[in-house]
């Protein structure tokens, strides 16, 4: 697989432009302070600007691009989703979790500071994200702010993301067998929910038909399998000094990935299908959404 560096120079222009504008929305969402609790937003602002890929916010802003949504808008609802997908990020390396020492390259918020701060920093980072959607900044429609606050809370919850999770943990028990369908399943929620949400996002902003909302969900739910399934094999074969994290951590503990069940060779030949697949629900389009479709190659080839 051709490493990061690859993606097509539009494509690598166009995520260092998501990335950047993200992250003065962020900063400008989490300003320093001097209050006593100064800690929990040094922790949180720690947790969300070392680094990342900020790949969940290039899904919002691009299928946002597609329905010509205020671009200041875009950047408010990518911001939130990035507070989410971060929470769950500091909470999933707590050592109650996946008890990791590094994140994007940095030491996890749990070791740079403590574990009670990280709780609470996740704590903070998912309502922050709900604040923020809510807000008529976002969106001066009421009926968009509660159509934006219900869909990521629907994603995020025991239905999506942290049900996941929770599918996860049970999956490292070594009584419990997870087969390629039901791994599927625990990726779609705990991994695919989000990027989901982070796709129609735009399209609710956008106030898009349901045929087009459907079309950006069923690409983020492949797009998101082909994201874990690569996710899984780098897990076995990168360096951590190229992914930014620890690797062999769910051999380690004995976790059910697609790369243990299916074998190295087929989860790869499986990423390849879903990243196909994932395009060809985008022809809704008609080639306006270039960019996605690049992204799911670069998902596909990426190193880290």
């Amino acid at each position: 697989m051709p490493s990061p560096r690859d993606a097509s120079p539009e494509l690598q222009a166009a995520m260092d432009e998501v990335t950047q504008a993200v992250n003065r929305t962020i900063e400008r969402l989490l300003p320093d302070t001097d209050l006593p609790e100064a800690p929990l937003y040094d922790a949180m602002r720690h947790g969300t600007l070392n680094g990342g890929k900020r790949l969940r916010p290039f899904l919002a802003i691009h299928s946002a691009f597609l329905f010509n949504v205020d671009s200041a808008r875009a950047r408010r609802v990518a911001a939130a989703i990035e507070f989410m997908h971060c929470y769950s990020l500091i909470h999933d390396d707590l050592p109650a979790m996946d008890d990791a020492s590094l994140r994007r390259g940095q030491p996890t918020v749990h070791r740079e500071y403590n574990e009670a701060t990280a709780i609470l920093a996740g704590d903070a980072l998912l309502t922050l994200a709900f604040e923020v959607l809510a807000d008529p900044e976002t969106h001066p429609d009421p009926h968009v702010q509660c159509e934006l606050v219900r869909t990521l809370a629907i994603a995020a919850g025991g239905h999506g993301m942290v049900g996941g999770q929770m599918l996860d943990l049970i999956a490292e028990d070594d009584d419990v067998e997870f087969d390629a369908g039901e791994i599927s399943r625990l990726q779609r929620m705990k991994t695919g929910q989000l990027m989901a949400f982070a796709c129609e996002a735009g399209a609710i902003l956008g106030k898009a038909s349901e045929p087009q909302r459907r079309a950006l969900r069923n690409y983020a739910y492949d797009l998101g399998l082909a994201f874990q399934v690569t996710d899984d094999i780098l897990d076995v074969e990168a360096d951590p000094q190229d992914t930014g994290k620890d690797t062999g951590k769910d051999e380690a503990a004995g976790k059910a990935t697609f790369v243990s069940t299916m074998g190295k060779e087929a989860a790869k030949s499986r990423a390849e299908m879903l990243a196909a697949q994932s395009k060809r629900h985008l022809k809704i389009f008609e080639g306006r959404a270039k960019m996605l479709e690049e992204l799911a190659d670069y998902v596909l080839e990426r190193r880290a």
